[in-house]
Protein backbone atom coordinates (compact mmCIF):
# COMPACT_ATOMS: atom_id res chain seq x y z
CA UNK A 1 0.00 0.00 0.00
CA UNK A 2 1.28 3.48 -0.90
CA UNK A 3 1.85 6.07 1.83
CA UNK A 4 -1.09 8.12 0.55
CA UNK A 5 -3.55 5.21 0.38
CA UNK A 6 -5.53 6.00 3.50
CA UNK A 7 -8.26 4.05 5.29
CA UNK A 8 -10.63 4.73 8.17
CA UNK A 9 -9.59 4.06 11.77
CA UNK A 10 -12.46 2.51 13.74
CA UNK A 11 -12.23 0.73 17.12
CA UNK A 12 -8.47 0.46 16.84
CA UNK A 13 -8.46 -1.00 13.31
CA UNK A 14 -7.49 0.49 9.94
CA UNK A 15 -10.11 -0.56 7.42
CA UNK A 16 -11.74 0.18 4.09
CA UNK A 17 -15.26 1.56 3.81
CA UNK A 18 -18.10 -0.95 3.68
CA UNK A 19 -18.49 -0.62 -0.10
CA UNK A 20 -14.81 -0.08 -0.87
CA UNK A 21 -15.40 3.35 -2.39
CA UNK A 22 -12.39 5.71 -2.65
CA UNK A 23 -11.48 9.09 -4.06
CA UNK A 24 -8.09 10.13 -5.46
CA UNK A 25 -5.46 12.11 -3.60
CA UNK A 26 -3.60 14.56 -5.86
CA UNK A 27 -0.20 16.21 -5.60
CA UNK A 28 -0.95 19.95 -5.99
CA UNK A 29 2.53 20.56 -7.41
CA UNK A 30 1.92 18.22 -10.36
CA UNK A 31 -1.80 17.52 -10.47
CA UNK A 32 -0.96 13.81 -10.53
CA UNK A 33 -2.58 11.15 -8.37
CA UNK A 34 -0.48 9.91 -5.46
CA UNK A 35 -3.00 7.79 -3.57
CA UNK A 36 -6.57 6.96 -2.66
CA UNK A 37 -8.63 7.76 0.43
CA UNK A 38 -11.50 5.60 1.66
CA UNK A 39 -15.08 6.93 1.67
CA UNK A 40 -17.37 6.05 4.58
CA UNK A 41 -20.87 4.63 4.27
CA UNK A 42 -23.62 5.02 6.85
CA UNK A 43 -22.76 1.60 8.28
CA UNK A 44 -19.14 2.73 8.77
CA UNK A 45 -20.34 5.80 10.61
CA UNK A 46 -22.58 3.69 12.83
CA UNK A 47 -19.62 1.53 13.80
CA UNK A 48 -17.40 4.59 14.32
CA UNK A 49 -19.94 6.21 16.66
CA UNK A 50 -20.42 2.97 18.58
CA UNK A 51 -16.65 2.74 18.93
CA UNK A 52 -16.49 6.32 20.24
CA UNK A 53 -19.05 5.45 22.92
CA UNK A 54 -17.03 2.39 23.96
CA UNK A 55 -13.84 4.44 24.01
CA UNK A 56 -15.45 7.19 26.04
CA UNK A 57 -16.63 4.82 28.78
CA UNK A 58 -13.06 3.53 29.11
CA UNK A 59 -11.21 6.83 28.76
CA UNK A 60 -13.38 8.88 31.11
CA UNK A 61 -12.68 6.49 34.00
CA UNK A 62 -8.89 6.59 33.57
CA UNK A 63 -7.01 8.92 35.89
CA UNK A 64 -5.81 12.21 34.42
CA UNK A 65 -2.20 11.18 35.01
CA UNK A 66 -2.72 7.96 33.06
CA UNK A 67 -4.32 9.85 30.18
CA UNK A 68 -1.49 12.36 30.22
CA UNK A 69 1.10 9.58 30.03
CA UNK A 70 -0.41 8.21 26.81
CA UNK A 71 -0.62 11.69 25.32
CA UNK A 72 3.03 12.40 26.14
CA UNK A 73 4.04 9.13 24.47
CA UNK A 74 2.05 10.15 21.38
CA UNK A 75 3.91 13.48 21.27
CA UNK A 76 7.23 11.66 21.51
CA UNK A 77 6.29 9.34 18.63
CA UNK A 78 5.23 12.33 16.55
CA UNK A 79 8.67 13.87 17.04
CA UNK A 80 10.39 10.60 16.12
CA UNK A 81 8.36 10.36 12.91
CA UNK A 82 8.43 14.07 12.06
CA UNK A 83 10.54 13.75 8.90
CA UNK A 84 8.27 11.11 7.38
CA UNK A 85 5.04 12.84 8.42
CA UNK A 86 6.23 16.22 7.12
CA UNK A 87 7.01 14.67 3.75
CA UNK A 88 3.49 13.22 3.60
CA UNK A 89 2.04 16.65 4.34
CA UNK A 90 4.08 18.47 1.71
CA UNK A 91 3.28 15.90 -0.98
CA UNK A 92 -0.49 16.11 -0.42
CA UNK A 93 -0.92 19.76 0.64
CA UNK A 94 1.87 21.54 -1.22
CA UNK A 95 3.39 23.71 1.52
CA UNK A 96 7.22 23.91 1.68
CA UNK A 97 8.81 21.10 3.66
CA UNK A 98 10.18 23.57 6.22
CA UNK A 99 6.60 24.71 6.99
CA UNK A 100 5.40 21.11 7.23
CA UNK A 101 8.20 20.30 9.68
CA UNK A 102 7.30 23.33 11.80
CA UNK A 103 3.64 22.28 11.84
CA UNK A 104 4.53 18.74 12.94
CA UNK A 105 6.86 19.96 15.67
CA UNK A 106 4.23 22.39 16.94
CA UNK A 107 1.67 19.57 17.03
CA UNK A 108 3.84 17.58 19.43
CA UNK A 109 4.15 20.64 21.68
CA UNK A 110 0.36 21.10 21.63
CA UNK A 111 -0.20 17.50 22.72
CA UNK A 112 2.27 17.87 25.58
CA UNK A 113 0.71 21.13 26.77
CA UNK A 114 -2.85 19.82 26.82
CA UNK A 115 -1.72 16.58 28.46
CA UNK A 116 -0.42 18.64 31.37
CA UNK A 117 -3.43 20.96 31.34
CA UNK A 118 -5.66 17.93 31.80
CA UNK A 119 -4.11 17.48 35.23
CA UNK A 120 -5.52 20.86 36.25
CA UNK A 121 -9.23 20.28 35.69
CA UNK A 122 -10.47 21.28 39.11
CA UNK A 123 -13.87 21.61 40.69
CA UNK A 124 -14.38 23.56 43.90
CA UNK A 125 -16.11 23.52 47.27
CA UNK A 126 -18.53 26.35 48.01
CA UNK A 127 -19.57 27.07 51.62
CA UNK A 128 -23.34 26.95 52.08
CA UNK A 129 -25.07 30.16 53.13
CA UNK A 130 -27.83 28.16 54.84
CA UNK A 131 -26.30 25.25 56.74
CA UNK A 132 -22.67 24.29 57.33
CA UNK A 133 -23.74 20.65 57.26
CA UNK A 134 -24.39 21.05 53.53
CA UNK A 135 -21.39 20.37 51.34
CA UNK A 136 -21.71 22.19 48.01
CA UNK A 137 -19.48 21.02 45.17
CA UNK A 138 -18.84 22.18 41.61
CA UNK A 139 -17.80 19.21 39.51
CA UNK A 140 -16.16 19.17 36.06
CA UNK A 141 -16.53 16.06 33.94
CA UNK A 142 -16.18 15.26 30.22
CA UNK A 143 -19.09 16.14 27.97
CA UNK A 144 -18.95 12.88 25.99
CA UNK A 145 -17.99 11.69 22.48
CA UNK A 146 -16.89 14.53 20.18
CA UNK A 147 -16.95 14.80 16.40
CA UNK A 148 -14.26 17.04 14.86
CA UNK A 149 -14.44 18.37 11.32
CA UNK A 150 -11.02 19.47 10.07
CA UNK A 151 -9.73 21.32 6.97
CA UNK A 152 -6.97 20.67 4.44
CA UNK A 153 -4.82 23.78 4.87
CA UNK A 154 -3.21 22.64 8.14
CA UNK A 155 -3.83 18.88 8.07
CA UNK A 156 -2.18 18.17 11.42
CA UNK A 157 -2.49 21.47 13.28
CA UNK A 158 -6.25 21.68 12.98
CA UNK A 159 -6.71 18.06 14.07
CA UNK A 160 -4.29 18.11 16.96
CA UNK A 161 -5.79 21.19 18.64
CA UNK A 162 -9.24 19.59 18.74
CA UNK A 163 -8.06 16.10 19.66
CA UNK A 164 -5.64 17.19 22.37
CA UNK A 165 -8.13 19.37 24.25
CA UNK A 166 -10.85 16.73 24.01
CA UNK A 167 -8.63 13.85 25.15
CA UNK A 168 -7.19 15.89 28.01
CA UNK A 169 -10.75 16.56 29.20
CA UNK A 170 -11.59 12.85 29.11
CA UNK A 171 -13.65 12.79 25.90
CA UNK A 172 -13.42 10.38 22.99
CA UNK A 173 -13.08 11.92 19.52
CA UNK A 174 -14.21 10.93 16.04
CA UNK A 175 -12.32 12.96 13.43
CA UNK A 176 -13.77 13.64 9.99
CA UNK A 177 -10.49 14.25 8.21
CA UNK A 178 -9.83 16.29 5.04
CA UNK A 179 -10.07 14.15 1.89
CA UNK A 180 -7.57 16.35 -0.02
CA UNK A 181 -4.87 15.80 2.62
CA UNK A 182 -5.63 12.51 4.41
CA UNK A 183 -2.20 10.98 5.00
CA UNK A 184 -0.68 13.35 7.55
CA UNK A 185 -3.70 13.40 9.89
CA UNK A 186 -3.81 9.61 9.64
CA UNK A 187 -0.17 9.56 10.72
CA UNK A 188 -1.07 11.72 13.71
CA UNK A 189 -3.86 9.34 14.71
CA UNK A 190 -1.45 6.40 14.29
CA UNK A 191 0.96 8.02 16.77
CA UNK A 192 -1.82 8.14 19.38
CA UNK A 193 -2.79 4.54 18.67
CA UNK A 194 0.82 3.34 18.90
CA UNK A 195 1.20 5.24 22.18
CA UNK A 196 -1.41 2.95 23.76
CA UNK A 197 -4.65 4.87 23.37
CA UNK A 198 -7.50 2.42 24.09
CA UNK A 199 -9.55 1.29 21.09
CA UNK A 200 -12.43 3.61 20.27
CA UNK A 201 -11.06 6.67 22.07
CA UNK A 202 -9.89 8.17 18.78
CA UNK A 203 -11.44 7.42 15.38
CA UNK A 204 -10.95 8.71 11.85
CA UNK A 205 -13.29 8.69 8.86
CA UNK A 206 -13.33 10.26 5.41
CA UNK A 207 -16.00 10.71 2.78
CA UNK A 208 -18.68 13.12 1.62
CA UNK A 209 -18.57 16.07 4.07
CA UNK A 210 -22.28 16.94 3.80
CA UNK A 211 -23.40 13.34 4.25
CA UNK A 212 -21.09 12.75 7.21
CA UNK A 213 -21.96 16.00 9.02
CA UNK A 214 -25.66 15.52 8.35
CA UNK A 215 -25.52 12.09 9.96
CA UNK A 216 -23.07 12.58 12.82
CA UNK A 217 -24.17 15.94 14.23
CA UNK A 218 -27.73 14.83 15.08
CA UNK A 219 -26.57 11.41 16.31
CA UNK A 220 -27.58 11.00 19.98
CA UNK A 221 -24.19 9.58 20.99
CA UNK A 222 -22.32 12.69 19.82
CA UNK A 223 -22.36 15.42 22.46
CA UNK A 224 -19.94 18.03 21.10
CA UNK A 225 -19.06 19.36 17.62
CA UNK A 226 -15.91 21.23 16.71
CA UNK A 227 -15.36 22.63 13.21
CA UNK A 228 -12.76 24.65 11.34
CA UNK A 229 -13.69 25.98 7.92
CA UNK A 230 -15.64 28.62 6.07
CA UNK A 231 -18.20 30.86 7.74
CA UNK A 232 -20.95 29.66 5.39
CA UNK A 233 -20.43 26.00 6.25
CA UNK A 234 -19.91 26.81 9.92
CA UNK A 235 -23.27 28.57 10.11
CA UNK A 236 -24.97 25.55 8.57
CA UNK A 237 -23.33 23.09 10.98
CA UNK A 238 -23.97 25.33 13.99
CA UNK A 239 -27.64 25.58 13.06
CA UNK A 240 -27.86 21.80 12.75
CA UNK A 241 -26.13 21.34 16.10
CA UNK A 242 -28.47 23.90 17.68
CA UNK A 243 -31.50 21.87 16.67
CA UNK A 244 -30.16 19.07 18.87
CA UNK A 245 -28.72 21.26 21.65
CA UNK A 246 -25.18 20.12 20.90
CA UNK A 247 -22.28 22.15 22.20
CA UNK A 248 -20.07 23.61 19.45
CA UNK A 249 -16.72 25.27 18.85
CA UNK A 250 -16.53 27.13 15.54
CA UNK A 251 -13.26 28.47 14.10
CA UNK A 252 -14.41 30.09 10.87
CA UNK A 253 -13.30 32.42 8.09
CA UNK A 254 -11.27 35.58 8.39
CA UNK A 255 -10.13 38.62 6.42
CA UNK A 256 -7.37 39.93 8.64
CA UNK A 257 -6.64 43.66 8.56
CA UNK A 258 -3.09 44.96 8.94
CA UNK A 259 -2.89 48.56 10.15
CA UNK A 260 0.46 50.24 9.44
CA UNK A 261 0.71 53.59 11.24
CA UNK A 262 2.91 56.44 10.01
CA UNK A 263 5.28 55.91 12.96
CA UNK A 264 5.76 52.20 12.28
CA UNK A 265 9.11 50.51 11.77
CA UNK A 266 8.59 50.11 8.03
CA UNK A 267 11.29 47.49 7.52
CA UNK A 268 9.76 45.34 10.26
CA UNK A 269 6.24 45.86 8.91
CA UNK A 270 7.12 44.84 5.36
CA UNK A 271 9.35 41.90 6.26
CA UNK A 272 6.82 40.51 8.74
CA UNK A 273 3.90 41.07 6.37
CA UNK A 274 5.58 39.25 3.48
CA UNK A 275 6.52 36.30 5.69
CA UNK A 276 3.00 35.98 7.07
CA UNK A 277 1.02 36.82 3.93
CA UNK A 278 2.64 34.21 1.72
CA UNK A 279 3.02 31.44 4.29
CA UNK A 280 1.20 28.35 3.02
CA UNK A 281 0.48 30.35 -0.16
CA UNK A 282 -1.89 32.55 1.83
CA UNK A 283 -4.17 29.59 2.58
CA UNK A 284 -4.35 30.47 6.25
CA UNK A 285 -7.45 31.59 8.15
CA UNK A 286 -5.41 34.22 10.00
CA UNK A 287 -3.46 35.34 6.92
CA UNK A 288 -2.96 39.14 6.78
CA UNK A 289 -4.93 40.37 3.80
CA UNK A 290 -6.24 43.98 3.97
CA UNK A 291 -3.17 46.19 4.40
CA UNK A 292 -4.37 49.57 5.67
CA UNK A 293 -1.32 51.83 5.44
CA UNK A 294 -0.99 55.48 6.42
CA UNK A 295 -0.83 57.73 3.39
CA UNK A 296 2.59 59.13 4.42
CA UNK A 297 4.24 55.72 4.10
CA UNK A 298 1.95 53.78 1.76
CA UNK A 299 4.04 54.24 -1.40
CA UNK A 300 7.25 53.06 0.28
CA UNK A 301 5.43 50.17 1.94
CA UNK A 302 3.76 49.01 -1.28
CA UNK A 303 6.92 49.25 -3.38
CA UNK A 304 9.02 47.31 -0.89
CA UNK A 305 6.35 44.68 -0.30
CA UNK A 306 6.04 44.13 -4.05
CA UNK A 307 9.82 43.88 -4.39
CA UNK A 308 10.16 41.29 -1.64
CA UNK A 309 7.12 39.32 -2.84
CA UNK A 310 8.46 39.18 -6.39
CA UNK A 311 11.69 37.63 -5.11
CA UNK A 312 10.01 34.73 -3.30
CA UNK A 313 10.96 31.38 -4.80
CA UNK A 314 7.77 29.58 -5.83
CA UNK A 315 7.92 25.87 -6.55
CA UNK A 316 7.21 22.35 -5.38
CA UNK A 317 7.21 22.06 -1.61
CA UNK A 318 9.80 19.27 -1.64
CA UNK A 319 12.39 21.48 -3.39
CA UNK A 320 14.88 22.70 -0.78
CA UNK A 321 14.86 26.34 -1.94
CA UNK A 322 11.06 26.74 -2.21
CA UNK A 323 9.61 29.58 -0.14
CA UNK A 324 6.01 29.31 -1.36
CA UNK A 325 4.35 26.18 -2.69
CA UNK A 326 1.33 25.64 -4.91
CA UNK A 327 -2.28 26.30 -4.07
CA UNK A 328 -4.10 23.24 -2.79
CA UNK A 329 -6.36 22.75 -5.81
CA UNK A 330 -7.44 24.16 -9.15
CA UNK A 331 -10.42 25.90 -7.52
CA UNK A 332 -8.11 28.16 -5.52
CA UNK A 333 -6.12 29.02 -8.63
CA UNK A 334 -9.30 30.00 -10.46
CA UNK A 335 -10.43 32.08 -7.48
CA UNK A 336 -7.14 34.03 -7.48
CA UNK A 337 -7.56 34.83 -11.18
CA UNK A 338 -11.13 36.04 -10.70
CA UNK A 339 -10.39 38.16 -7.63
CA UNK A 340 -7.31 39.76 -9.21
CA UNK A 341 -9.17 40.54 -12.43
CA UNK A 342 -12.07 42.08 -10.50
CA UNK A 343 -9.79 44.30 -8.39
CA UNK A 344 -7.84 45.60 -11.40
CA UNK A 345 -11.06 46.23 -13.31
CA UNK A 346 -12.27 48.38 -10.42
CA UNK A 347 -9.10 50.46 -10.36
CA UNK A 348 -6.50 48.59 -8.29
CA UNK A 349 -2.86 48.71 -9.44
CA UNK A 350 -1.13 45.37 -9.92
CA UNK A 351 2.39 45.77 -8.53
CA UNK A 352 3.56 42.18 -8.89
CA UNK A 353 2.21 38.71 -9.66
CA UNK A 354 -1.38 38.33 -10.75
CA UNK A 355 -0.93 35.20 -12.84
CA UNK A 356 -0.39 31.48 -12.62
CA UNK A 357 3.13 30.10 -12.80
CA UNK A 358 3.83 27.33 -15.32
CA UNK A 359 1.41 24.93 -16.94
CA UNK A 360 1.69 22.07 -14.43
CA UNK A 361 0.35 22.15 -10.88
CA UNK A 362 -1.62 24.82 -9.03
CA UNK A 363 1.03 27.54 -8.80
CA UNK A 364 0.12 31.21 -8.46
CA UNK A 365 2.59 34.08 -8.23
CA UNK A 366 2.69 36.13 -5.01
CA UNK A 367 0.44 39.05 -5.83
CA UNK A 368 0.43 42.60 -4.46
CA UNK A 369 -2.32 45.06 -5.40
CA UNK A 370 -2.27 48.76 -4.42
CA UNK A 371 -5.08 51.33 -4.31
CA UNK A 372 -7.63 48.56 -3.93
CA UNK A 373 -11.13 50.08 -3.76
CA UNK A 374 -13.48 49.10 -0.98
CA UNK A 375 -15.95 47.53 -3.38
CA UNK A 376 -13.46 45.05 -4.87
CA UNK A 377 -14.54 41.46 -4.22
CA UNK A 378 -11.17 40.58 -2.70
CA UNK A 379 -11.58 43.38 -0.16
CA UNK A 380 -14.86 41.87 1.02
CA UNK A 381 -14.57 38.11 0.43
CA UNK A 382 -11.92 35.98 2.14
CA UNK A 383 -9.40 35.42 -0.71
CA UNK A 384 -7.63 32.48 0.96
CA UNK A 385 -4.62 32.77 -1.29
CA UNK A 386 -1.45 34.81 -1.97
CA UNK A 387 -3.15 38.19 -2.52
CA UNK A 388 -1.96 41.25 -0.57
CA UNK A 389 -4.43 44.14 -0.86
CA UNK A 390 -3.22 47.65 0.00
CA UNK A 391 -5.36 50.68 0.78
CA UNK A 392 -4.29 53.99 2.34
CA UNK A 393 -5.75 55.92 5.27
CA UNK A 394 -5.24 59.38 6.81
CA UNK A 395 -6.59 58.95 10.33
CA UNK A 396 -6.14 55.92 12.58
CA UNK A 397 -9.82 55.89 13.47
CA UNK A 398 -10.64 55.52 9.76
CA UNK A 399 -8.35 52.49 9.59
CA UNK A 400 -10.02 50.97 12.66
CA UNK A 401 -13.44 51.57 11.11
CA UNK A 402 -12.36 49.78 7.93
CA UNK A 403 -10.79 46.96 9.95
CA UNK A 404 -14.13 46.41 11.70
CA UNK A 405 -16.34 46.92 8.64
CA UNK A 406 -16.57 43.27 7.62
CA UNK A 407 -18.45 40.64 9.63
CA UNK A 408 -15.20 38.72 10.13
CA UNK A 409 -13.40 38.99 13.47
CA UNK A 410 -10.72 36.32 13.57
CA UNK A 411 -7.27 37.94 13.49
CA UNK A 412 -5.64 41.33 13.02
CA UNK A 413 -2.18 42.90 12.91
CA UNK A 414 -0.77 46.36 13.47
CA UNK A 415 2.55 48.18 13.40
CA UNK A 416 3.24 51.28 15.48
CA UNK A 417 5.85 52.67 17.85
CA UNK A 418 3.21 54.55 19.82
CA UNK A 419 1.83 53.13 23.06
CA UNK A 420 -1.23 55.34 22.59
CA UNK A 421 -1.88 53.82 19.17
CA UNK A 422 -1.29 50.32 20.49
CA UNK A 423 -3.82 50.94 23.27
CA UNK A 424 -6.44 52.25 20.82
CA UNK A 425 -5.92 49.26 18.55
CA UNK A 426 -6.11 46.83 21.47
CA UNK A 427 -9.40 48.28 22.66
CA UNK A 428 -11.13 48.91 19.35
CA UNK A 429 -10.07 46.39 16.68
CA UNK A 430 -12.76 43.71 16.79
CA UNK A 431 -10.83 40.46 16.44
CA UNK A 432 -10.23 37.40 18.58
CA UNK A 433 -6.46 37.61 18.09
CA UNK A 434 -4.37 40.74 17.57
CA UNK A 435 -0.62 40.85 17.00
CA UNK A 436 1.14 44.22 17.21
CA UNK A 437 4.64 44.70 15.77
CA UNK A 438 4.93 40.96 15.11
CA UNK A 439 3.61 38.14 13.01
CA UNK A 440 1.17 35.49 14.16
CA UNK A 441 2.35 33.24 16.97
CA UNK A 442 -0.34 30.70 17.77
CA UNK A 443 0.96 28.87 20.85
CA UNK A 444 -0.89 26.14 22.73
CA UNK A 445 -1.20 28.21 25.89
CA UNK A 446 -2.94 31.19 24.21
CA UNK A 447 -6.57 31.30 23.06
CA UNK A 448 -7.08 30.69 19.34
CA UNK A 449 -10.44 31.70 17.93
CA UNK A 450 -12.56 34.50 16.57
CA UNK A 451 -15.52 36.73 17.31
CA UNK A 452 -18.40 38.02 15.19
CA UNK A 453 -18.95 35.74 12.17
CA UNK A 454 -15.51 34.20 12.55
CA UNK A 455 -16.95 31.85 15.12
CA UNK A 456 -16.93 31.28 18.86
CA UNK A 457 -14.98 29.27 21.35
CA UNK A 458 -11.24 28.79 21.37
CA UNK A 459 -8.78 26.05 20.52
CA UNK A 460 -5.92 27.22 22.67
CA UNK A 461 -5.20 28.02 26.29
CA UNK A 462 -7.04 26.65 29.31
CA UNK A 463 -10.23 28.18 27.86
CA UNK A 464 -10.16 25.50 25.15
CA UNK A 465 -10.91 22.86 27.76
CA UNK A 466 -14.20 24.43 28.84
CA UNK A 467 -16.14 23.34 25.76
CA UNK A 468 -15.30 19.69 26.46
CA UNK A 469 -16.44 19.76 30.08
CA UNK A 470 -19.77 19.71 31.85
CA UNK A 471 -20.04 21.91 34.93
CA UNK A 472 -22.35 20.36 37.52
CA UNK A 473 -23.47 21.45 40.96
CA UNK A 474 -23.85 18.83 43.72
CA UNK A 475 -25.07 19.59 47.23
CA UNK A 476 -25.00 16.99 50.03
CA UNK A 477 -26.64 17.39 53.42
CA UNK A 478 -24.68 15.53 56.07
CA UNK A 479 -27.76 14.36 57.95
Amino acid sequence: MRDHDIRHFILGQWREGALGRTRPVLDPATGQGIGQVACAEKSDLDEAVAAAQIGFEHWRHMTPIARAGIMHRAAALLRERAEFISTLMTREQGKPLTEAKAETAAAADIIDWFADEGLRIYGRLVPSRHNLAIRQMVIKDPVGPVVAFTPWNFPINQVVRKVSAALAAGCSVLVKGPEETPASPAALIRAFADAGLPAGVLGLVYGDPAEISGYLIPHPVIRKITFTGSTAVGKHLAALAGQHMKRTTMELGGHAPVIVCDDADLDLAVRTSVQNKFRNAGQVCISPTRFLVHRRVVDDFAAEMARQASQLRVGAGMAPDTQMGPLANVRRQQAMAELTRDAVTRGARLLTGGDRLGEQGNFWLPTVLADVPGDARAFNEEPFGPLALIQSFDDLQDAITEANRLPYGLAGYAFTRSLRNADLLTRHVEVGMLWINMGAQASAEMPFGGIKESGYGTEGGPEAMDAYLNTRAVSILNA
